[in-house]
């Protein structure tokens, strides 16, 4: 199992809108655009929950990918389904509709032949339940987790209790100054990583991310897109592409974290090209490296 990420997050159904065209019953969630993106660097396994709506089709997408979906429950009802569109801000989704279905009862369980899993993505769900899948492990060597501002300000306690345990933390800019209570988004970063992550990754949507490591800061900007079909999952498939290649590599540098954090946005730009996973799903390997020596041309000076 070196090498091998278990990630932990919601599958589910979108509905999307945005300027430039829609599409209805695309898969979704968390763990499935992290998968499908980490799934070009290194194996995957997943744990997640899907209602009884959840057909073979959906279940190919993970197959195609190698991605270990032992893990995947299937209970009587619906598969979580999220409706938004997009207008003139790009970065921001309006949510229409949300239906947490069979996601509103679930409590992971991790396979004992996951357990021992060196790396774990906490992907985006309730502070509580990642604590409990965390919990569940072997020690895994390298946590990195996700989370977001509903979290933030109705589970704080539970959020920084789990922090103490987390290696690597993912957020945008404004989860950042919230949670840390800062406005400047340096001292945000750096009252976090006294929260326990050793690395704070800031996502700032399409201009780039900036990392916050113990030896220092890293930036990189967004990659220039003509065209932005649909955003949505663009900061999972982010964190697919970056911890993907932490995997792959089999440690944290501070070297590895800058070139992970390449392909992270190497990643989240191409899922932006398409709607659902088309693009991610689609990707060669001499596509993803051409636009990663494509970055370093763009930040070179």
């Amino acid at each position: 199992m070196k090498n091998t990420i278990l990630v932990v997050g919601s599958v589910a159904f979108d509905n999307i809108e945005t300027p430039f065209g829609k599409r209805d019953n695309a898969l979704g969630g968390s763990a499935t655009y992290f998968s499908v993106s980490a799934s070009h660097f290194t194996k995957v396994k997943l744990v997640a929950v899907v209602g009884d709506d959840f057909t073979e089709k959906q279940h190919a997408v993970f197959k195609k990918h190698g991605v270990d979906i032992t893990g995947l429950e299937k209970q009587p009802g619906k598969t979580f389904r999220w409706a938004g569109k997009y207008e003139k801000d790009i970065n921001r989704a309006i949510t229409i509709s949300t239906e947490l279905n069979v996601f509103e009862t679930f409590k992971p369980k991790i396979p004992e032949q996951y357990r021992g899993i060196p790396f774990l993505f906490l992907a985006n769900i309730d502070p509580e339940l990642q604590y409990d899948v965390l919990s569940q492990m072997n020690k895994p060597e390298i946590v990195a987790c996700d989370t977001m501002n509903l979290w933030i300000e109705i589970k704080k306690p539970q959020l920084l209790k789990l922090l103490k345990k987390v290696d690597i933390l993912l957020l945008n800019d404004g989860e950042a100054k919230q949670l840390s209570g800062e406005i400047n988004i340096i001292k945000s970063a750096e009252a976090i990583k006294k929260m326990g992550p050793k690395t704070v990754v800031i996502k700032r949507g399409e201009y780039g991310v900036i990392c916050f490591t113990q030896s220092g800061i890293f930036a990189s900007p967004g990659y220039p897109l003509k065209t932005i079909c649909d955003p949505t999952g663009a900061g999972d498939s982010f964190a697919g592409g970056f911890f993907g290649y932490i995997a792959r590599c089999g440690k944290v540098s501070d070297k590895i974290v800058r070139q992970a954090l390449i392909y992270g946005n190497v990643m989240g730009s191409y899922n932006c090209e398409s709607f659902s996973q088309d693009k991610l799903s689609s990707l060669t390997p001499a596509q993803i490296n051409k636009r990663f020596n494509e970055f370093k041309k763009l930040m070179m000076f």
